[in-house]
Order: C-alpha cells, then structure tokens, then sequence
C-alpha cells in the first residue's frame, strides 16, 4: 500500500528539476513547445474550460511556495502523501519535502476509505514501537476525502479511527475545492488542526491560507473589465470589504501557459509599478485583509435579473442538511430558464439515495433522481431567508456523488448538463418565488 523510498520517481524527479535539472512533467505533455528558461515543472491545468493547457513553474516559485507554506505552519515537518501526484496538490506535497529535506510517504488509497487511511495514518505517524514519531507531520487531503473521513466516524461501525489519526497530524491541510462550513465545523471538533487553502497551479497551489495570503503574497480585487479598485493592492487591505475578481501577485506565480503567448499574456499581467498579477477566474470578498471566495465569475447564476453566486447558496445548502441530520455535498448550477433566463437548480449527495439504474439517455453519466417536496420547500426556505428568494433552487435533484475533475473539483459542466437533460424529461410548472 505504502512507498517510502526517498528516491522513488516523483522525488527523484522534483529534486532533479530543482537543482537545475529538465524539467519534471507528471502527465505526457500536450505538445513538444519549448518551457520557459527556468521551469522545473509543467503541470496541466484541469480545464474547465474545455481546453487544458500546461503551467510552467519555476524553481524559484516551487521553493518559495514550500518555504511559506512552512512558515505558515509552524516548521518544517514530514508529508503524508494521498493525493495524486499529477496535480499540484500533490506534486506540492512532494515540493515540500524536498525543498526542506524531510520524508515524503506515498499512499495508494484507490478508493479512500476511512479505514484504510487509519491504518496508513497509523504507520506514518508510529514507529515500529507503536509510540508517536518525533517532529511535525502533515497531511493534504480534498473536502470529499474529508467528507468520507467525518461519515465514516459518524457512521460507527469502526469508521472513526480515520478521523481520530487524521486528528494526530499538526496541521491538514484542505484545498481544490470549497469545503462547507458544516464540515469544516464537525471537523474541528474532533480535534483536527484543518487549514483551508486556496489557489491553483498558476500559482503554485495553495496560496492563501484561511483566507490570508501567505508571506510575500498579495491579493487585490478586480471589476469584470480588470480593473483594480484604489488601493486593494496590499497584502493587509483596509477594513472596507470589497468584492471583485481576485487577483494574485508574489513569489509563487508561474511563468505563464507553456506554448500560448496569448494566454499568458491576458492571465498574467504587469501594473505600473513593476508588480505581476495573475488574474484568477474567481469572485471574492475581502473583508479586514481576509478573502473569502464565492465561487468562480464564470459561475454565477443570472435568474430574473439577479445575480446569484452558486457557493453562497452551496454552504446554505450544507448548513441545511447537516442540521437534518445528513451532512452532504451540494452543487448549485444554472439551467436556461423561458421566464428567468436561468433557473438556480441544486443537486445534493446523498449516498443512500436510489438513483435510476439505466441513465434516462445515452449520455448520461450521472444518474439524478427528483428530490422534490419536503426536501425543496425546506431548502428553499432556508436559502430564501439567508440570501434571499432569487437564490432560492427552484428544482433539487438527489445523488450519490458528483463528477469531479480534479482531485475534489466538482466538474459543474457535467453536472449542469445533467441537469438539462432531466429538466428535458419533466413536464410541470417551475416553481414560483
């Protein structure tokens, strides 16, 4: 199940393209273009705009990343390793041991499960004694194994001892996605040390962590057309809170999109005092120099006028559930609507829910079930009185987990088509506000 051979393929690779070495590709390249002079790493984006392309990163902004990252936590420390090392995440996680000479342990949990991390966890954080290891350790996992991890040790049945070892690390990191306040709140309660990231591979993973910026870090916050507001190009902004399209600027940004001048040059852009921003596809709040993000611009929901930011309506949702007992995922999407333009449609998880066993067409890959009555008037009103009736789901549908991807990034495109698709299928009135 385990590797620790600090040699192993991945670590060879880092170190190597660290030092001066070529560059280290986790995936086959998508074309032979030449990498900017410098690049240790090229690494796909999860194209979620239909057209991937390859981030190329510098050693510079490898070690910087790793050294901040550490800052942050309190020192350097040993890496459990449970996500795939293609992505950043987890090529990351590797970075780190690398830049600060520490152990890295390979964990193959296909699939996470609750009981198989416990027994990973175990040997990672024992010695052959059964007595703690000496030295800090650290883990970085995605809100769906943390979800897993919180079910299986509210569930019984033995399913608790992943969370009771998840709680022994110094510091879990969690990133990729949103991870919903119910989750985070049970988590933390069980004594988990949870650190909420936030970034992407142009910038060299996590970046902000908690919602404040890592050291040499900046964050600032655009309008649609780009343009910075006065004054939020600080690291610390004022206690005004602002909400726009974040922009990122420090040590940790790529050199750009390998092979797409035009890309990189519309993405990463240089102010008049010489700072490089790279503008994210993401809408955010500051508030008193801390970001909170409300999902990607692109994302948003227009139904009747008004705007309507699917993760703020997500965490609703979560809240919801987790009072009823069910803490469960959501994903909040969009769908042509004749009278609203778009209608806000949410789809919840829930693993024990019976779904159709042959998909209503050919093309369905994620089979819904309409979750209709007690269900929607009760999220409905809870989205309602929270943010009001426009953000209020005028349909819900239930099912047993949702498409990612990317190691915990929800694949919306998969899902808003599955949508459409049953929406095609239904013949009554929308629901009214």
């Amino acid at each position: 199940m385990t590797s620790t051979d600090p040699a192993g393929a991945v670590v060879r690779a880092v170190r190597d393209a660290l030092s001066g070495g070529p560059a280290y590709a986790p995936q086959p390249r998508l074309s032979d273009a030449a990498v900017p002079p410098g690049t240790a790493l090229v690494l796909r984006t999860s194209g979620s705009t239909g057209n991937p392309r390859e981030v190329a990163l510098s050693a510079a902004a490898l070690r910087a990343s790793a050294e901040a990252t550490h800052e942050r936590l309190g020192g350097p420390g040993r890496w459990l390793l449970v996500l795939p090392p293609t992505h950043v995440a987890g090529v990351q996680v590797v970075n780190r041991t690398v830049v600060a000479d520490t152990e890295v342990r390979v964990g193959d949990l296909a699939p996470f499960t609750p009981e198989a991390f416990a027994d990973l966890a175990r040997d990672f954080l024992d010695g052959p004694d059964g007595r703690p290891r000496a030295g800090r350790a650290y883990v970085s996992i995605v809100p769906t194994q943390l979800h897993r991890l919180v079910a299986g040790a509210d569930g019984g049945a033995g399913g608790g001892d992943g969370l009771a070892q998840l709680a022994r690390f110094d510091a879990v990191l969690v990133g990729g996605a949103a991870t919903p306040a119910p989750l985070l709140a049970r988590a933390r309660a069980a004594g988990v040390g949870v650190v909420t990231t936030y970034g992407m591979s142009e910038t060299s993973g996590g970046c902000v962590y908690d919602g404040v910026p890592l050291a040499g870090v900046r964050i600032r916050l655009a309008d649609a057309a780009g343009t910075a507001p006065t004054g939020t190009g600080a690291a610390v902004p004022d206690d005004t809170a602002r909400t726009g399209v974040v922009e990122l600027a420090g040590p940790v940004l790529a050199e750009g999109y390998v092979g797409d001048p035009g890309a990189t040059a519309a993405a990463f852009r240089t102010g008049p005092d010489g700072t490089r921003w790279f503008r994210t596809s993401d809408l955010g709040r500051l508030d008193g120099g801390r970001l909170t993000i409300l999902g990607r611009a692109d994302d948003v929901v227009l139904t009747g006028g008004v705007n309507v930011a699917p993760a703020a309506v997500e965490d609703v949702i979560a809240e919801h559930l987790a009072g009823l007992g069910r803490p469960g995922e959501a994903c909040v999407v969009g769908v042509p609507d004749d009278e609203w333009g778009q209608a806000v449609v949410a789809v919840v998880v829930m693993p024990d829910q019976e779904c159709p066993n042959e998909p209503a067409e050919p093309q369905d890959t994620l089979p819904l079930a309409d979750g209709g009555g007690e269900l929607l008037a009760g999220l409905r009103a809870a989205v309602g009185q929270r943010l009001g009736a426009p953000a209020a789901p005028r349909r819900v549908y239930v099912t047993a987990a949702l498409p990612t991807r990317g190691p915990g990034k929800v694949d919306r495109r998969a899902v808003r088509d599955a949508v459409v698709r049953a929406e095609r299928n239904l013949d009554r009135e929308p629901v009214r506000p």
